[in-house]
């Protein structure tokens, strides 16, 4: 149930929180997204960039609003994950998401050279992610 919860909030930020059943956190972070993702020019970058338009993508972000976006997606993912069981180590299961948030801070930073940004910005968010939460299932 754990990993769902996870899983719920990677496919859009706040998703996990409703299936944990915490539905004002749920809906606040719904709403954060949605104003992230529209002022930052989000999708616009995805769909550009995945049709080969890689600079397009890159001139279409609004970068002020997509700084803040891979640190409230990882929180997001770490608060679902570490909400959906009790009693849960706080300190050492929060660190691959730390370190997912700051690898995609630095992609953001350092998009322009990149061969596809949208996707490898959210690799190096995803794979430690999940790295952590298969480290730390047990837990």
């Amino acid at each position: 149930m754990r990993n769902i919860a996870a899983l719920f909030s990677m496919l859009m930020p706040g998703f996990g929180q409703l299936y944990n059943r915490q539905f004002l956190k749920g809906v606040f972070l719904l709403i954060v997204e949605h104003y992230d993702n529209v002022f930052g020019k989000i999708n616009t970058a995805i769909h550009l960039d995945f049709n080969g338009f890689h600079q397009k993508a890159l001139e279409a972000a609004n970068f002020q609003y997509v700084l803040f976006y891979p640190g409230f997606y990882a929180y997001t993912v770490w608060d679902a994950w570490y909400f959906a069981k009790p009693h849960a180590n706080k300190a050492k299961s929060g660190i691959p998401f730390l370190i997912g948030g700051f690898l995609g801070e630095f992609g953001v930073i350092f998009a322009f050279p990149l061969p596809i940004p949208t996707l490898t910005v959210g690799l190096l968010m995803i794979v430690p992610m999940i790295t952590g939460m298969i480290i730390f299932r047990n837990q």
